[in-house]
């Protein structure tokens, strides 16, 4: 990948380190105002098949690719998708967990010259129905299980969905695990050949049957790559457009930042979704960057992760702080050798200090936590791999960026070093708008900077502090509370193992704080002992008005722990 320090794209302001901070904290030899020079991302990806054509590409439940079989395969989809109409301005779907044919028809599509939409396996028919509709995909790839295809099958009984592109999941295995698949868990495989939709379903086979000889259409890098949807706290999600510019930048900023990692050499293991930008870019992107392999588990499962690690011997690991909580406190993590480790990655929502440490500490290995969003690519700051380390901060902002704290008040101004302020973010990394959403876009930008939502703090070094999401915070007798602040607290208690703070209606403060707590196994423990861990802790208006201890809390599908299901709740019980 080519180095340049010019970027028509990025207004670049001449760096002082009054006015960045984290210049002079950067780790020698990273240097804040190299710029990468963007390109298509299946270029990228042509690239590590010339480079590293003998290594492999990908490991799924046994079977391997090298990056030459990989590259064969994405260039005979793009022909087969080329062929059904996938050009410039076509938008895709991919309904698929980790498996080879994300990987495959990901980049596919890219070389086709059409736009990647992630859809979630996991969501209901009415959940897919309203995304789909939004992003108007001509196709969509998915697998030809039950748990998949009836939802593909649903999407195009409804005349939503013009066609589905099925991809055997029996074929994805080693020989031996496809005839056990076969024959004990071939009821697992749905009967689409006796669909009422057979017409507008065209097989894997049917796709990849030709040559492999296709020349890609010009692809511009401000084109949008991928439409990914956002979670969202609140309303309906809206598709974030990411062009190549964007993942093609955050590829290169990651790999600046970690310069230590062996190109070619990597192995990630990878148990968070593609689908989701996190997995996406810092998982599956990445590796193609450096020609890491990709060892793929289709969901996440405590001792599955745990014996794969023990076993393909992973030098990088990426999940969400509840997945590395799960594993440390899992009874089985003393049987397996987690040693080849080198890094573990957390990103997704904030990671409380304790969990940090105490997977540190049974690892044995470096948990690093970053922070970036859905549109940042996701990546904005990452934490110094081989520098400084700040207890509960996000790290710097990466090459190319600056983060801006602003006014909750306006936007406009610009906080003081050490106060609060949101979180705005410029860099060429942030995306280019909402999918047809020109009100949504304009609210979401300041200038050049996008709003996150987020508020934080900045030290004198440029070191960054969430403090909470602003549409967390709990309005109190006037006063703000941040829920991860009681969160952080009650991390501390050694009977706690998970935590979740959300403000409940109170009829002499507007709004107080209610802890839900799931405690560790064998733990006992009662409301008077957490109050009175807390007391020392937090202010009389920030302790909680109620905590509530359960069996387990609420979880997104991507295994973030869900403040929205607990409000949804708190809204039905009124």
């Amino acid at each position: 990948m080519s180095v340049h320090h010019l970027h028509n794209n990025v207004e670049r302001p001449t760096a002082h380190a009054e006015a960045y901070p984290w210049i002079t904290t950067y780790t020698p030899g990273i240097k804040w105002d190299t710029v990468f020079k963007p390109e298509p991302l299946h270029v990228t990806m042509d690239k590590a098949v010339a480079r590293y054509g003998a290594k492999i590409s990908t490991s799924f439940l046994g079977k391997t690719m090298t990056y030459s079989e990989l590259g064969a395969c994405i260039d005979r989809a793009a022909k087969g998708l080329s062929a059904l109409g996938v050009k410039p301005g076509i938008n895709v779907g991919l309904l698929l967990p980790n498996c080879p044919p994300f990987i495959i028809f990901y980049y596919a599509i890219l070389k086709a010259g059409g736009t990647v939409v992630n859809f979630n396996p996991l969501y209901t028919v009415e959940e897919l129905s309203g995304q789909v509709k939004d992003s108007r995909v001509a196709m969509m790839v998915t697998l030809d299980l039950k748990a998949t295809f009836p939802k593909a099958e649903a999407l195009m009984q409804a005349g939503l969905l013009p066609k589905t592109i099925l991809c055997p999941f029996k074929n994805q295995l080693p020989a031996v695990k496809s005839v056990l698949f076969s024959a004990l868990k071939g009821k697992e495989v749905s009967k689409w050949q006796e669909s009422s939709q057979r017409l507008k379903i065209v097989t894997y086979a049917e796709v990849m049957d030709n040559d492999g000889k296709f020349t890609a259409p010009k692809v511009d890098v401000e084109d949008v790559a991928v439409l990914q949807y956002t979670g969202g706290t609140t309303g309906l999600p809206k598709g974030a457009m990411l062009t190549h510019t964007n993942l093609s930048s955050n590829v290169q900023q990651i790999i600046s930042w970690f310069p230590d990692v062996r190109h070619g050499e990597e192995s990630f293991v990878c148990v968070i979704p593609f689908f989701h930008v996190f997995a996406m870019t810092c998982l599956m992107n990445f590796a193609v960057g450096i020609g890491a392999r990709l060892i793929m588990l289709p969901r996440f499962e405590i001792n599955a992760t745990l014996k794969l690690v023990h076993s393909t011997k992973p030098t990088v690991m990426a999940g969400v702080p509840t997945l590395f909580n799960a594993l440390m406190n899992s009874p089985s993590i003393k049987k397996y050798d987690l040693s080849s480790l080198k890094y573990c990655v957390s990103g997704g929502a904030p990671l409380p200090v304790e969990v940090k440490k105490s997977f540190e500490r049974v690892a044995g290995c470096k948990l690093v936590e970053g922070y970036g969003l859905s549109e940042t690519s996701p990546v904005a700051s990452v934490n110094p791999p081989l520098g400084p380390f700040k207890e509960g901060s996000i790290g710097l902002p990466l090459p190319g960026t600056i983060i801006s704290l602003r006014s909750l008040d306006d936007p406009e101004i610009e906080v003081a070093q050490g106060e609060k302020g949101e979180i705005c973010i410029a860099g060429p990394q942030v995306m280019k708008g909402y999918w047809m959403r020109p009100k949504e876009t304009a609210d979401a930008f300041v200038g050049k900077f996008f709003r996150t939502g987020d508020v934080a703090t900045m030290d004198n070094e440029g070191f960054s502090y969430i403090v909470d999401r602003i549409k967390d915070m709990i309005l109190c007798s006037g006063y703000n509370v941040y829920p991860r602040k009681i969160e952080e607290a009650l991390y501390e208690h050694p009977a706690v193992e998970e935590v979740t703070v959300i403000g409940i209606p109170d009829q002499y403060r507007g709004e107080a704080p209610k802890a839900y707590i799931k405690l560790r196994a064998g733990q006992n423990a009662t409301k008077a002992d957490m109050l009175k861990h807390l007391e020392p802790k937090l202010s009389r208006i920030e302790m909680p008005s109620e905590i509530e201890f359960r069996d387990s809390l609420p979880k997104t599908l991507i295994g973030k722990l869900s403040k929205k299901e607990l409000r949804a709740e708190m809204e039905n019980k009124r």
